[in-house]
């Protein structure tokens, strides 16, 4: 069977160059501070972490990820069925069995991680397990393994770290240009002043545009997921069940993080979708009527 997952190379060089920009933003930003505060030490320090965290991000966002679901480690003994459909659609898509893990909430969600795919995590919520029925659950499982096929989960894994370390980098800098910043010579160096407005400016931009490149890549996945699920089980309908019932679900998630939320199939906090262009601008997901849509147009 030919893969259905033409688009894995394309995210591996995605996530590649993610990592590169990542280490050249933080070293730019650090060079920034470091001539407004007359620092070399602060080149350093961003040199330093924009190294360290992008080797991090590559090893260890999956664990990270999976302690902040609170998710727990299952064997094929604790649910032979949930393994056995796994199984199934692992061995029609031509994938290694991933890892299953479990998080004890009744909202409806599943997500995929792991730096690829034999090192991959298929996770789903018990509340998943029991109110959804057997094509329902494949259509969700299709949908997350197709991230793995995708290669996609590292690339969402590695933004929520490398995101994060963008946005708490700039609130450092911002904070220190506040209380600590002072220009090349005086308060009245115009050159000084100028750096320290710029200096401001970017660490407020900053996480806002880590924040839309995490939510660009969420979205355009998502829809890819949602179609290569469906070849997977050669049933869209199953999937389209399936996200019916989720956008209907109303159970809030105790262990829901805005860092991780746009690795779940849909939002766990169960924000209601907006027309307005600018709230859906900052949506983790495409509203789930386009996904449902796209999947009832699909031939197969």
């Amino acid at each position: 069977m030919p893969s259905i997952y033409k688009n894995a190379d394309s995210n591996t060089q995605k996530t590649w160059f993610l990592i590169t920009g990542f280490l050249v933003f933080v070293i730019a930003v650090g060079w920034l501070f470091s001539n407004i505060l007359q620092s070399n030490a602060i080149l350093y320090f961003a040199v330093f972490l924009s190294i360290a965290m992008s080797v991090g991000s590559y090893w260890f966002s999956d664990k990270l990820v999976l302690s902040m679901a609170r998710a727990t480690l299952i064997e094929k003994k604790d649910n032979p069925e949930l393994y056995r459909v796994v199984e199934n659609l692992c061995i029609t898509a031509g994938l290694p069995i991933p890892k299953i893990y479990i998080i004890e909430e009744q909202q409806l969600n599943a997500f995929a991680t792991g730096r690829d795919k034999n090192h991959a995590v298929v996770c789903v919520t018990q509340g998943l397990l029991q109110r959804l029925n057997k094509t329902e659950l494949e259509g969700v499982l299709a949908h997350e393994l197709s991230h793995i096929g995708n290669k996609d989960m590292l690339l969402s894994t590695v933004v929520v770290v490398l995101a994060g370390v963008v946005s708490l980098l700039a609130n450092f800098f911002l904070r220190i240009s506040f209380f600590g910043g002072r220009g090349r010579d005086s308060d009245n160096n115009r050159a000084g002043a100028l750096l320290i407005i710029l200096g401001i400016v970017a660490a407020i931009l900053a996480p806002i545009a880590a924040t839309l490149i995490k939510l660009a890549i969420s979205r355009k996945r998502e829809f890819l997921a949602d179609a290569d699920g469906a070849l997977l089980t050669r049933y869209p309908e199953g999937l389209v069940s399936a996200l019916q019932k989720i956008s209907a679900d109303v159970i809030p998630m105790r262990s829901a993080n805005t860092a991780t939320a746009h690795l779940y199939i849909d939002s766990p906090f169960n924000e209601k979708q907006n027309q307005n262009w600018f709230i859906n601008l900052f949506s983790t997901h495409p509203p789930i009527e386009e996904r449902i849509k796209a999947l009832k147009d699909m031939q197969i």
